[in-house]
C-alpha cells in the first residue's frame, strides 16, 4: 500500500504549509503527528502499515489523520474515506447492545481523568464483531484529550482459543462421565447388598473401582500438566536417568497386562552419555508413546535409544543429546495429518483417548529444551522420536 493512503491524505486536504489543529505539523509520509507510530522524523520506528494490529489515530478535534492498512483491512474501510473525516463516522462502532460507542463513552467531553478505554467487543456495521481499545493522549493530567489513539483487533484468534477450551471441557466431562458413572455405580451396589456377594464378587468390583478411580486420577493430571504446559509453568526436577532401564521397565508393563514380549524390540546403541531430566515425565513420554505404538500400531514395536549429533550451543561448549525413537509396523499416519499429531484433541483412531498425550509429551519434551518430530517408519508405521540434551542437576539449574 502507498504510504499516503494511510496518513498523507488529510496533510494534502489542507492548505499547503498550513499548520494543522494544535500546532502540530504530520509527517509527510505518514501524516501521524509526534507519538504516533512512523511519525518520527528521523524515521525510525515501524510505519502504521506495518503494524500487525489496526490503527486509527484522531486529532483533537476528531478528525482521522491516521488510518493503517490493518484498520482498513479489519474494518472494509478504504483509507481514503476514513483520513479526514470524524472519528465516530470512520468507525461506526456499537456495543453489544447496539449503543453507538463514541457518543457512549464520549472521549473528548468526558471525565477529564480518563486515559482510555480497555479492549472490548465492539461491533461494526453489518454486526461485524471487533476488539477495540483506545488511548486518550493528553498533554498534562486533566488536560484536554490531544489525540484519540486506537487499536483494533479481529476476534478469530480469541474465538480459536475459545472453541479450544469448550472442546476441553466437552471432552472432561465426557471422558469423566463413564469412570464415575462405574465408581457410583458399584460402591452403591456394594453398599446396599454386602452381604448377597461373594468374596470374589467383592473383589472384582472394588478392582474396576479401583481402575476407574485411576482413570480418573490421570486424566485430571493430564489437565494439570496442560494448564501448565500452557502458562509456561511446567517444572522440571532433573534427577539421572537411565532411558534404557526405564523403557525395559515399561515393555515388562506392558507384557504383565498381557502384549507378548515378542512384539517388542529394545536396541541400544552406546555408549550413552549421562542425562539429568525428570524421571517422572521421561516416565509419562515413554508410556505414552509405547501405549499409542501398541493401541494404534501393528507388528513389532521397536524402540532404539543411541546418542544423537552433539549441537553447538552460542557462546558454550557444544551440547551431548540423547535421542529415543518409538516405531511400529501398522497403517501409520497419513501424511495430511502429520502437521496435527502434537496438537490438542488429535486421535489417530477411534480407538478411545482423549486426544491430550501427545500434546502433553511435546510439552514435557520441550521443557526439557529438547525436540520430537513424527514420520513414517521403515515398515511403513508411525515413528517418533524425541532427542533430550544431557541436562543439568536440578541444583544447578
Amino acid at each position: 500500500m502507498d504510504v499516503r493512503t494511510s496518513g498523507a491524505r488529510a496533510a494534502d486536504a489542507r492548505a499547503p504549509g498550513a499548520e494543522p489543529p494544535g500546532g502540530e505539523r504530520d509527517h509527510p509520509s505518514t501524516g501521524a503527528g509526534p507519538g504516533v507510530p512512523g511519525g518520527a522524523p528521523d524515521g525510525f520506528g515501524p510505519h502504521p502499515d506495518e503494524l500487525p494490529d489496526g490503527l486509527v489515530v484522531a486529532d483533537e478535534t476528531g478528525l482521522v489523520t491516521c488510518f493503517n492498512a490493518a484498520a482498513a483491512r479489519i474494518t472494509a474501510t478504504d483509507p481514503a474515506d476514513a483520513i479526514g473525516s470524524r472519528l465516530e463516522v470512520a468507525l461506526p462502532l456499537e456495543d453489544l447492545d447496539g449503543r453507538r460507542w463514541w457518543a457512549l463513552t464520549d472521549p473528548y467531553g468526558g471525565l477529564a481523568i480518563r486515559a482510555g478505554q480497555p479492549e472490548r467487543n465492539l461491533l461494526l456495521p453489518g454486526g461485524r464483531e471487533v476488539l477495540v481499545s483506545a488511548r486518550y493522549v493528553r498533554e498534562r493530567p486533566t488536560g484536554p484529550v490531544r489525540r484519540v489513539v486506537v487499536c483494533l483487533r479481529g476476534t478469530e484468534a480469541r474465538r480459536r482459543t475459545e472453541r479450544s477450551h469448550a472442546e476441553l471441557i466437552a471432552t472432561v466431562a465426557h471422558e469423566l462421565r463413564s469412570p464415575l458413572t462405574s465408581v457410583k455405580g458399584f460402591t452403591a451396589t456394594l453398599l446396599a447388598k454386602w452381604e448377597r456377594f461373594t468374596d470374589d464378587q467383592k473383589r472384582l468390583m472394588l478392582e474396576t473401582v479401583d481402575a476407574d478411580a485411576n482413570r480418573v486420577t490421570r486424566l485430571i493430571a493430564e489437565l494439570l500438566d496442560i494448564s501448565r504446559i500452557d502458562s509456561g509453568r511446567l517444572e522440571v526436577r532433573r534427577q539421572p536417568v537411565d532411558l534404557a532401564a526405564a523403557v525395559r521397565r515399561h515393555v515388562q508393563a506392558l507384557t504383565a497386562a498381557g502384549h507378548t514380549a515378542e512384539r517388542f524390540l529394545i536396541r541400544v546403541r552406546g555408549p550413552l552419555p549421562r542425562l539429568w531430566a525428570d524421571p517422572d515425565k521421561i516416565d509419562q513420554v515413554l508410556g505414552n508413546l509405547l501405549e499409542n505404538a501398541v493401541r494404534h500400531g501393528e507388528g513389532t514395536v521397536t524402540i532404539d535409544i543411541a546418542p544423537a549429533p552433539a549441537k553447538p550451543v552460542a557462546d558454550g561448549p557444544t551440547v551431548e543429546r540423547t535421542a529415543v525413537t518409538v516405531s511400529d509396523e501398522g497403517p501409520g499416519i497419513p501424511e495430511e495429518s502429520m502437521s496435527r499429531v502434537f496438537t490438542r484433541f488429535w486421535r489417530g483412531s477411534k480407538r478411545g483417548g482423549t486426544g491430550l498425550g501427545l500434546y502433553i509429551v511435546k510439552g514435557i519434551v520441550e521443557a526439557h529444551g529438547g525436540a520430537i518430530t513424527v514420520d513414517r517408519a521403515r515398515g511403513g508405521g508411525a515413528e517418533f522420536r524425541f532427542i533430550l540434551p544431557v541436562g543439568t542437576p536440578a541444583y544447578l539449574a
